[in-house]
């Protein structure tokens, strides 16, 4: 697949807005969607529906194959050891939820410590609080350095022998920073540490890989990664699917119900209550495919051409700060101009047919620590090009004009 012409692909990019072509710059909140995944969706409704792992007829057990083929691809996508290891949720939200629920209900006691970091997402801050509230345990979170970045250091030196889990994200959606997350897993590892990752931005822009990265959790965001919405992964090793109690109750999560006593499923079924989103996950796989045929690292390379040239054409205004210096950036640029808020500038480059997101992009922590109230964040896919940097350029010159800067 030549990804210089990808934009064919992804149906929105044949309307306008306000009269303008589309420039989609809001990956990081969302991506968009390619025909073959919009397509596999309807084909699956018209000619294969039927939910799965209950009935016996010819639809549910085409429907059943079709769902446990996506656990499959997913699994040799991130290279988990087994297709056991992936739970299908309803989003890394959701992923995250039931890694704090189930684990923190077993493992984590009054006064036990939850590590973080200033950089998190909400949605890997606030189910821990939960526990904070529910249990007492204490929340730390390792502070973000000058170039918004989180050093190996400052995680070290706040693992205590309270420390229970280590919950920190692969790739700032503020500050763009890749973390070092081989090296906080082996730091983990050596004192008995488990640790989840937030890779709502990580499994869209990097290659990712359970063994060589050895995480105990990983939770992805499928919306974020050319799939539907209402659908995430949760990677979580066999040893934790085993011992950890179930997070929510129903069908398709039991094994035997008595008047007296309930016996669970084993593996991912435990943790996949009701009636699961059966299109989506469908849908998730040809996402997969979509991905595989174009190539992750050809998908990174040209994400990363795209955030260089943009990084360089930005720096060039003096009236413009970019959040965030890191040694490793991912395709994430946020920044601030001098005398214009973030959401009067979102607005105006809309006027122009630019979309990008204004805010505290759910990491208010982050943005505090930063003094600032929020800020505008363009974000990439890979249908982005050179052109689309230069007609955010542009945008932005028409908007220091309406404000005379």
């Amino acid at each position: 697949m030549n990804i210089k012409n990808i934009k064919s692909e992804f149906p929105i990019f044949k309307q306008k807005i306000n009269g303008k072509p589309l420039v989609y710059l809001d990956s990081a909140n969302s991506s968009q969607k390619p025909k073959s995944v919009i397509d596999r969706m309807s084909s699956f409704y018209e000619t294969e529906y039927s939910n799965v792992g209950r009935s016996v007829h010819s639809l549910a057990v085409k429907s059943t194959n079709r769902y446990e083929e996506t656990r499959s691809k997913v699994a040799k996508f991130i290279n988990a050891k087994s297709e056991e290891e992936i739970i299908f949720t309803k989003g890394a939200t959701d992923s995250i939820n039931l890694v704090a629920s189930s684990f923190g209900e077993k493992f984590i006691n009054k006064g036990d410590e939850i590590l973080t970091t200033e950089l998190e997402h909400h949605s890997n801050y606030v189910p821990w609080n939960f526990l904070r509230e529910k249990k007492g345990a204490n929340i730390k979170f390792a502070p973000v350095n000058l170039n918004g970045e989180i050093d190996i250091d400052s995680i070290n030196r706040l693992i205590t022998d309270k420390t229970k889990i280590i919950a920190i994200t692969h790739l700032s959606n503020v500050t763009g920073a890749i973390l070092p997350l081989k090296k906080i897993v082996d730091l983990a590892k050596e004192k008995k540490i488990p640790v989840l990752v937030d890779g709502t931005q990580g499994a869209p822009h990097l290659k990712i890989d359970m063994q060589e990265l050895g995480c105990d959790f990983y939770a992805i965001s499928c919306h974020k990664m050319y799939g539907p919405n209402g659908l995430g992964i949760l990677y979580a090793k066999k040893k934790w699917l085993d011992i950890l109690p179930p997070y929510q109750g129903g069908g398709g999560m039991i094994n035997e119900v008595k008047k007296d006593f309930i016996t669970y499923a084993d593996g991912p079924a435990k943790f996949e209550a009701g009636t699961g989103q059966t299109a989506e996950v469908v849908g998730f796989k040809e996402s997969i495919n979509f991905i595989e045929k174009i190539g992750i690292k050809n998908i990174l390379n040209h994400e990363n051409n795209i955030m260089e040239y943009g990084l360089e054409k930005l720096r060039k205004y003096n009236s413009i700060n970019i959040i965030g210096n890191p040694k490793e950036r991912g395709s994430v640029i946020c920044f601030t101009i001098k005398g214009i808020h973030p959401h009067d500038i979102a607005t105006i480059l809309d006027e122009d047919g630019v979309a990008i997101r204004a805010g505290h992009h759910c990491c208010q922590i982050l943005h505090e620590k930063l003094g600032l109230p929020a800020t505008a964040r363009a974000s990439l896919g890979v249908y982005n090009t050179k052109e689309d940097i230069d007609i955010l350029c542009n945008a932005i010159d028409n908007c220091k004009k309406i404000f005379n800067i």
